[in-house]
């Protein structure tokens, strides 16, 4: 089922134009996730072209003995004027059960308001790949940025 959400979601950018985007320079913020992550994350996006940035996302939990740090090299393609979905891939560590080292994909929507905030709502999953984690976890975020 997650393979054709992914690929549903795939398909349809395809079909859009990729047009230049105008995705702010740096954007921090919170990303509040559920399922197998540590819940909420401080997050930091910084662009590295015009359509496409790095995000980096820094998680603690359990009265901050353990932590999750994900990196995603993220694509973005135009929706509508200020609505965007994009899609990446990347990895990081994490602390919990033991450390342990895991890949990662994306694929979110996001919509750009005319103030400095940025919303977005998106489905990590992430596969363990050496240390405590074992099989794939799932984690669907939503998260508020602030540009500049």
């Amino acid at each position: 089922m997650k393979k054709i959400i992914v690929s549903f979601a795939l398909l349809i950018g395809t079909i859009f134009t990729t047009n230049a985007q105008d995705i702010s320079d740096n954007a921090i913020g919170i990303r509040f996730g559920s399922g197998d992550g540590v819940g909420g994350e401080i997050s930091y996006q910084k662009a590295l072209g015009e359509n496409n940035r790095l995000e980096i996302d820094l998680g603690l939990a359990n009265e901050f003995t353990d932590f999750k740090a994900t990196g995603l090299y993220q694509w973005v393609w135009e929706i509508e004027e200020q609505f965007n979905w994009y899609a990446g891939a990347g990895g990081g560590i994490v602390s919990a059960n033991g450390t342990g080292i895991y890949g990662a994909g994306v694929v979110g929507i996001e919509y750009n308001f005319n103030s400095p905030i940025l919303l977005s709502l998106d489905y990590r999953p992430e596969i363990g790949v050496a240390g405590g984690l074992d099989g794939l976890n799932s984690n669907i975020a939503l998260a508020v940025r602030y540009q500049f």
